[in-house]
């Protein structure tokens, strides 16, 4: 009887492992396929039989995109973007999450139901009146226009996700810094954030993915190459005649660069901000 609830243990972790595996194997090839093209020349693209390694191994991609200005300015528009983006997002977010979390105002109710349908409307549909309120107010082409609109979009899910997660904090550390003399505002900034910071590197990191690979409102809100951002500068690479694919593979894994270095840093703290705001709502 022992053996044989041991035997399905192990046939039960070798499925798992098994299945571990081919999930990797089918995330990762396209990743290593990438990785290969932007190593290969412009022709090789398209060899029979495929291959990952070449024989026309090159740097040439990756020197055409970093001695570029042009290019290196849609890297640039896209870090101040996302940084801005999540800065704002998070401050908006802590602010608005706590007067959810700790006060009772008429309208609550309704507001939370109106920043969780906003998650439900399709950004395709958006486009056209974004478009002419970021014109009316004299914002085309500009970083605000972008910020703010990607704001739109990343800031419902933060403050719910923050609002949960100042929820799963007891009152009473609000009601301790009111009794030593201090305000609500030290008791969020002093005491609240602190302890929240697992939940905000979670809701940051989502939010810096979330405005870097914006694609849709970049491309309608921005008119010359000196206000593109990273999406578009790839999909600027398909000519009318010819695609520099290789170019495209290599602007897409430096592209990708700062969104797996911030997982990689943040990885224990992302996961856990996201498990400890879904414990309480």
């Amino acid at each position: 009887m022992a053996t044989s609830i041991k035997t399905r243990r192990t046939l039960a972790k070798a499925g798992v492992i098994t299945g571990l595996v081919i999930g990797g194997l089918f995330a990762g090839l396209p990743v290593l396929w990438m990785l290969s093209t932007s190593f290969k020349g412009n022709g090789d693209v398209f060899g029979n039989p495929p291959k990952l390694i070449t024989k026309t191994f090159s740097l040439d991609a990756y020197r055409e995109i970093l001695g570029n200005g042009a290019q290196l300015r849609f890297f640039l528009n896209s870090y101040i973007v996302a940084f801005a983006v999540t800065i704002l997002t998070l401050l908006v977010a802590v602010l608005a999450g706590f007067a959810f979390s700790r006060y009772s105002f008429p309208l609550s109710k309704t507001i939370n139901a109106v920043i969780v349908s906003v998650q439900a409307v399709p950004p395709i549909t958006l486009v056209i009146p974004y478009f002419g309120l970021v014109v009316g107010l004299g914002l085309y082409n500009t970083y605000p226009g972008l910020i703010l609109t990607h704001m739109v979009f990343t800031l419902p899910y933060a403050i719910i996700m923050i609002t949960a997660y100042f929820n799963t904090m007891p009152r009473a550390l609000d009601e301790s810094v009111k009794v030593d003399g201090g305000t609500s505002w030290t008791a969020l900034w002093r005491i609240l954030v602190p302890i929240s910071v697992p939940g905000l590197i979670a809701v940051g990191v989502y939010t810096f993915m979330i405005s870097w690979n914006e694609y849709l409102f970049a491309l309608t809100l921005t008119r010359t190459d000196d206000m593109r951002t990273v999406p578009i500068g790839i999909q600027l690479l398909m000519g009318q005649h010819s695609y520099e694919w290789n170019q495209m593979m290599a602007m897409s894994i430096l592209g990708s660069i700062p969104v797996l270095v911030l997982f990689l840093l943040f990885q224990r703290r992302f996961i856990g901000g996201l498990t400890a705001g879904a414990v309480k709502a």
